[in-house]
């Protein structure tokens, strides 16, 4: 299988070397090839036929219904992200995915204090945002400490 390509839009590449693409499924593919694999965040389940994906019910400015399911899927993500091409997606492609994003950071090597900053430098400007999207990070992280989180 393939990986992404740097110059695909919202592709970003995590400290530990895998590459997982970020956006919106309200986007314009455009070129950009199709996943292997996504995770949606979305109050709905979006039905993408033909693609594997695990939807996590999410509703916009809000947090996962379920931490539990919402680490399954990011966990599931982040291990297919080293041979396959990944993608997280929301509505738009900032907050809930920001968010998911940080969290494979936090899970690639990033420091949990670090993990919005990094996610904003290095996929959108505007990633997480909401207050209680930062702490849910946070949360997370805290209950990765000491896990094996790879």
């Amino acid at each position: 299988m393939d990986h992404w390509n740097l110059a695909d839009g919202g592709v970003v590449e995590l400290p530990d070397g895998r590459r997982v693409r970020g956006t919106g499924l309200r986007r314009p593919r455009g070129d950009v090839p199709p996943p292997d694999f996504a995770v949606y965040l979305r109050g709905r389940d979006p039905a993408v036929p033909g693609r594997e994906y695990r939807w996590v019910r999410w509703r916009d400015f809000r947090l996962p219904d379920s931490t539990e399911q919402a680490l399954a899927a990011l966990r599931e993500a982040h291990t297919r992200a080293e041979v396959e091409r990944v993608e997280i997606a929301c509505g738009g492609g900032a907050g809930r995915t920001g968010t998911a994003l940080s969290v494979l950071a936090i899970m690639s090597g990033v420091a949990p204090d670090d993990a919005v900053a990094w996610v904003r430098a290095h996929y959108h400007r505007r990633a997480v945002e909401t207050r209680a999207q930062r702490r849910w990070i946070a949360e997370v992280a805290a209950s990765l400490d000491g896990g094996d989180v790879r």
